[in-house]
């Protein structure tokens, strides 16, 4: 199956790639728009979504009431709804602009999970064959260029909607990005110095970083979570003020900026605005777990090699390319939920910070906190590595 994929022709593998982006990028998300609410009600000890069904699954006894609380049913309502819903253009927008901003949004947030591999699998000589849809040596510098595009989707939108409150949020929205990204990614170099060790050729790919922490030896199979927790912690931070989750969505500050730069969108184009929110933050959170997370390693000093060896003692398939693969993935994508259900948590947890108080936090603590742990940990490993 493998062999016949790529033996296609390149423009109908990437078309495929891209397809598969979609497919996934898209119900991921708005299970997560029904999700948010979900894990809200439960936070907040209430029921939640739980009243749209689809007729004939209504009929089934028992499993159909299960699902109906469940709220699964609310995705696809809203999906319609976006889809069939009115879409006004007020008369006041720069058109063409006002309509381009959402596009925009959508560019960035499907475009970055090229570079972020997935899984993985070994080949019959145990090398070990990172999946992905275009993993790349500088995976972490194209994640990082590509997603702050996202930000002029913000600015479009506020700029072309000719008012005052979404072009607010839409210069906010600028200023928080410049804020939090220099932090972010002062955070990751330490993380990048350890793994490209002398003698080692150079890269900024995830699959290298994961190499190193499922390496045997208590040091090499640590996380870097635990090995560098500080750069975790402003990376995490950094994360939430990049994608505008609480406790930093000044950008969308209802109590001031009423819906912020996307106040006067509605129907499917301001679905594809919120499509992108949850894109950045499933990258994000598998661009965390890869880095920071043992990436589709199991557990801390548990290498995927190590799991499956021990499954192979009671699986005779547990080497097979096939079921490594779908077992990396399996343990990436639990990873990966579990990281943005922490991203829901912190929402009904944490108040919002005040806009001064969102721009102090970044330049005058975390700014001056990530050049001194790339200092420190610089030296540290210049001199273990010595």
């Amino acid at each position: 199956m493998f062999d016949f994929f790529f033996q296609l022709h390149p423009v109908i593998q990437g078309l495929a790639k891209g397809l598969a982006v979609i497919m996934v990028i898209f119900p991921i998300a708005g299970a997560c728009s029904m999700a948010e609410r979900k894990v809200a009600a439960w936070i907040q000890d209430r029921p939640g979504p739980n009243r749209a069904i689809v007729p004939w699954v209504a009929w089934i006894p028992f499993f159909g009431k299960f699902l109906q609380r469940l709220g699964i049913f609310h995705v696809m309502a809203d999906g319609g709804k976006m889809l069939f819903k009115e879409d006004s253009l007020p008369g006041h927008v720069n058109k063409f602009y006002f309509i381009l901003a959402p596009i925009v949004a959508m560019i960035p947030a499907l475009t970055t999970v090229t570079a972020v591999p997935f899984g993985a699998y070994f080949d019959s000589a145990g090398k070990v064959i990172t999946l992905g849809l275009a993993p790349l040596d500088i995976g972490m510098l194209a994640v990082f260029a590509v997603s702050s595009l996202g930000v002029y989707s913000a600015i479009l939108a506020g700029w072309a909607s000719n008012s005052k409150y979404p072009f607010l949020g839409s210069v906010r929205a600028s200023a928080q990005l410049i804020s939090y990204e220099l932090s972010m990614t002062l955070a990751v170099l330490p993380v990048f110095l350890w793994v490209n060790a002398p003698g080692l050729p150079g890269t900024m790919s995830f699959g290298r970083v994961v190499e190193f922490q499922s390496q045997p030896g208590f040091l090499g199979g640590m996380w870097f979570g635990f090995l560098m927790p500080l750069s975790a912690f402003i990376f995490l931070v950094a994360l939430f003020a990049e994608t505008n989750r609480q406790p930093f969505d000044t950008v969308e500050s209802e109590s001031d900026l009423v819906g912020s730069f996307h106040t006067e969108y509605g129907a499917f184009k301001w679905g594809l605005f919120f499509v992108a929110e949850y894109s950045h933050m499933i990258v994000g959170s598998g661009v965390f777990m890869l880095l920071f997370g043992g990436g589709w390693n199991p557990l801390p000093w548990v290498s995927l090699a190590t799991a499956v060896d021990w499954l192979g003692a009671i699986l005779p398939f547990a080497h097979a390319p096939l079921f490594v693969g779908v077992l990396s993935i399996a343990i990436f994508l639990g990873k990966t939920l579990a990281m943005i259900f922490f991203f829901m948590w912190v929402r009904w947890t944490l108040p919002r910070f005040r806009y001064d108080q969102v721009m102090k936090i970044g330049w005058q603590k975390m700014l001056p906190l990530s050049i001194a742990n790339l200092l420190f940990y610089a030296i540290a490993i210049a001199v273990l590595q010595k």
